[in-house]
C-alpha cells in the first residue's frame, strides 16, 4: 500500500485544527496549526465564505482518514463493513477505526503517533495474542493481548516513559511492569478528543 509522506502539519492545517498526527510537536507552541489560522495556500480572510454542503461532507470525511492515516480505498472498506453491521453506521465506522492495532497502541502510550506505532508494528516489535504481528490494520477484539517482543522493550520503555501522562481510554487495560496492552471493552467515542460529525460522513458515500 501507499504511503504518503507530505507535510504533516499541512493536513492540520487544511482541516483548521489540531489532529494530533506528528507526536510531540502538536503539543508544542511551535505547532503550525497555533501559529497560522488560515489553510496552506490561503491568506487569512477577514470574512469566512460559506461553505457548500458538498464541502462540508468531504472536509469531515478526509480529516477521519488523516487522523487515523489510511488511504480513500481502506477507507471506503471500512464504510461498507460498518454499513453492513449492526448499529448506527457512523459509531461503527469510528469504532472499528478505534480498534486498529496502530490506533490502540497510540492510545495507550506505547508509540507518540499514529505513524510511529505503524512503523514499530512493521518492524515487529510487538506480538498479539503471543504471535508475532506486523500488520497495523489488524482489528482488535475484546480479550486480545498485546505485547513488546523481549528484544524490543528497551525502545518501547523509553517511548512509555516519555508518553506516561497519556491516560488510556476505559476499553484498553495496559500493564506498564509487563509490557501488555489488553482489549477489554468497545471503544468509547467520547474518549476519541476528536469533534467527528459522523452523519456527514454517512451522507457523503450515501449521495
Amino acid at each position: 500500500m501507499g504511503r504518503d509522506t507530505g507535510p504533516k502539519c499541512r493536513k492540520c492545517r487544511r482541516e483548521e485544527e489540531k489532529l494530533f498526527i506528528k507526536g510531540d510537536r502538536c503539543y508544542a507552541s511551535s505547532c503550525p496549526v497555533s501559529q497560522r489560522s488560515s489553510p496552506p495556500g490561503e491568506l487569512p480572510k477577514k470574512r469566512r465564505t460559506r461553505r457548500s454542503q458538498y464541502l462540508l461532507h468531504l472536509r469531515e470525511k478526509q480529516k477521519v482518514r488523516r487522523i487515523y492515516g489510511i488511504r480513500e480505498r481502506q477507507f471506503r472498506n471500512y464504510f461498507a463493513q460498518a454499513k453492513q453491521g449492526k448499529g448506527i453506521t457512523g459509531e461503527t465506522l469510528l469504532v472499528l477505526l478505534e480498534r486498529r492495532f496502530d490506533n490502540a497502541l497510540y492510545r495507550a502510550g506505547f508509540a507518540s503517533s499514529r505513524n510511529q506505532a505503524r512503523q514499530m508494528i512493521s518492524h515487529g516489535h510487538f506480538q498479539v495474542n503471543g504471535r508475532g504481528a506486523n500488520i497495523p490494520s489488524i482489528i482488535l477484539r475484546e480479550g486480545d493481548v498485546v505485547a513488546v517482543k523481549e528484544g524490543r522493550r528497551a525502545r518501547v520503555k523509553a517511548i512509555l516513559e516519555a508518553n506516561k501522562g497519556r491516560v488510556a481510554p476505559s476499553w484498553l487495560e495496559k500493564d506498564l511492569e509487563a509490557m501488555t496492552v489488553q482489549a477489554i471493552g468497545s471503544p468509547n467515542l467520547e474518549e476519541t478528543g476528536y469533534s467527528i460529525a459522523v452523519n456527514l460522513i454517512v451522507e457523503f458515500y450515501s449521495r
